[in-house]
């Protein structure tokens, strides 16, 4: 009955909306028909962001959830960004997968955003966003002069400029044996010797800082060594054992793995090798043609005639014995008063202390560009990544390559290829880069106090890092270079092999192994250092079955030595 009754309700509440008679009949009487009232849609008109700020850094970076006001509230919504580095995912605005932002180079962001309601009304509003700043940039505001930067290790990369142009004015001029660089031909064995001193053992430095330099950017802020350094800069005198004070050994007596040890000195192996190269184009200028042990003609002077490539040879040993020595055993060192990390850190009468100055140069010695951790490792390795950051980067996009802060250079590039390369992922660059970067702050905040003793402590923690994982990149090289040297003898008698790929490996491997007796602080003991360079010898085993696999037995002796003391992953040491 109620339902009946309610039925018959609904029934005249809609007759007489439609202005029927309850009977359905018309009358005279009835009241007009209304004009229906139409529905009428109110514009969005204000937007939201549930959250706006974001870490540099960290690409496909949500920041937050987008919201609408409208007066009608039962309106549903679309939104569009004006930033094709930016995507909305519903109402969650985040950046793309491939972008990230950087606050070096934008403190914030401000985008446009559109929302459009169901029945395409739409509003827009300006929303910023700001860039959180992380510690991933190795620059610093003076204390003392405020608007200044406090960060100088211009010496250290003249330094890295002429290792990496006695390089490749071997590898480019030399191997043809006419010329040695664009200022100079040689025609006899002193010539070549006065030519490779000119970056060694500089006699005339005004010459040689006016000589354009053979590392090119295109384009590069710099030129000539003068532009990066105004002071005189050789390596001869900072290679280890020529200092006066600040090595923890006495290189001119326990310098060892080439030969027995005491034999030669630092400087003095250079020198031998320099006279190898001398003698090599010698022999080519006077018309003997030299041969390798398989009878085939070698044309290429960097090579000897017994499996080793001088050019690597030179360069790797130069990295360690004056970059590497540098800096772990005399700049990052704390063991003589006023030097190193000893140094004065009260004085601000320049833009940094004494100490800022020392723990800087000693991070100049790395190598690594400012913005670092921007890069991929592919990036560093130049073996991917994007096109305008393949070794180096335009960060402060003034059209030019700024050798100082916007360049990796040898060790730094070293740690991000065997972090690209290794099996079971390890971060080499970025766990010595945090540790620089942490060490550089603490100075930063402290500048013009002498450091307590728990400050001290947390300083030499960070140095212990950066140093050892520096070293840890190194040896993770030479044990690459072993398993390339490995296979390229297991390739003898194939196709497959090459002599000068062979001499290439086996050299570098040499080259960077010699210099882990550097660092005082090595896990590789005195004893095991001698073992793994008797085993990888002065020159690699290349002639007689037996022989040869007796040697490759030997370079696995030297591998599995740098694995346990460097505590490697074993899959890493065998697929490095």
């Amino acid at each position: 009955m109620f339902k009946t009754k309610k039925s018959l309700l609904s029934v005249a509440v809609i007759a007489s909306t439609l202005g029927l008679t309850a009977c359905g009949g018309s009358s005279n009487d009835s009241l007009p028909t209304p004009t229906p009232t139409p529905s009428v849609n109110r514009a969005p008109t204000d937007i939201t962001l549930s959250a706006s700020n974001v870490s540099e850094n960290v690409t496909g970076a949500a920041i937050g959830t987008l919201s609408a006001t409208d007066a009608d509230t039962a309106d549903t919504f679309t939104f569009a960004v004006n930033d094709d580095r930016f995507e909305i995912d519903g109402a969650a605005l985040k950046l793309k997968a491939e972008n990230a932002l950087n606050f070096e180079q934008e403190t914030s962001v401000t985008l446009s955003v559109t929302v459009t309601d169901s029945a395409s009304a739409t509003f827009s509003k300006d929303i910023t966003v700001s860039v959180d700043d992380l510690l991933d940039y190795y620059d610093f505001e003076s204390k003392a002069m405020p608007g200044e930067s406090s960060v100088s290790y211009s010496g250290q990369i003249a330094r890295q400029l002429l290792i990496s142009d006695l390089f490749k004015v071997i590898g480019a001029e030399l191997s043809d044996a006419t010329t040695f660089d664009t200022n100079s031909t040689f025609i006899n064995r002193e010539a070549v010797i006065n030519a490779l001193n000119s970056y060694f053992d500089v006699a005339d430095y005004d010459v040689a800082s006016q000589r354009t330099l053979l590392t090119t950017t295109t384009p590069s802020s710099q030129t000539m060594l003068t532009e990066i350094s105004s002071s005189s800069k050789d390596l001869v005198g900072k290679i280890a054992g020529n200092d006066a004070t600040g090595q923890h050994k006495d290189w001119n007596s326990e310098f060892a793995g080439w030969g027995a040890k005491g034999s030669t000195t630092p400087e003095g192996l250079v020198r031998t090798f320099f006279g190898m190269l001398a003698d090599n184009a010698q022999t080519q200028l006077d018309g003997t043609v030299r041969q390798d042990p398989f009878g085939n003609d070698i044309t290429n002077i960097s090579l000897t005639s017994d499996g080793r490539d001088l050019k690597q040879l030179i360069q790797k040993f130069l990295s360690m014995s004056v970059s590497f020595s540098q800096g772990v055993d005399d700049y990052l060192d704390n063991d003589i008063d006023g030097k190193g990390l000893l140094s004065d850190h009260t004085d601000t009468a320049k833009a940094y202390t004494d100490l800022e100055h020392q723990f800087d140069e000693g991070f100049g010695y790395f190598g690594a560009a400012r913005d670092y951790l921007d890069y991929s490792d592919e990036e560093v390795a130049t073996k991917g990544g994007r096109d305008d950051w393949q070794l180096y980067h335009d960060t402060n996009g003034d059209g030019s390559i700024d050798f100082n802060s916007e360049y990796n250079f040898g060790h730094s590039t070293n740690a991000s290829k065997r972090d690209r390369g290794a099996t079971v992922a390890n971060d080499f660059s970025k766990q010595a880069m945090d540790a620089f970067l942490q060490g550089r702050k603490l100075l930063n905040d402290t500048a013009g106090v002498a450091l307590t003793d728990g400050q001290k402590t947390e300083l030499y923690g960070y140095r212990d890092t950066a140093v050892l994982t520096w070293e840890k990149a190194i040896a993770a090289t030479v044990v690459h270079y072993i398993n390339d040297v490995d296979a390229d003898l297991g390739s003898i008698g194939t196709d497959d092999f090459s002599y000068a790929d062979t001499a290439k490996h086996w050299s570098e491997m040499k080259g960077f192994a010699l210099g882990l007796q550097f660092n005082k602080a090595t896990p590789l003991s005195d004893t095991d250092f001698i073992t793994v360079h008797t085993m990888i010898g002065d020159m690699p085993v290349l002639t007689g079955e037996v022989e040869v696999s007796a040697y490759r037995a030997d370079l696995l002796i030297a591998r599995d030595l740098l694995q346990a003391a460097y505590a490697f992953d074993a899959e890493n040491a065998a697929n490095w």
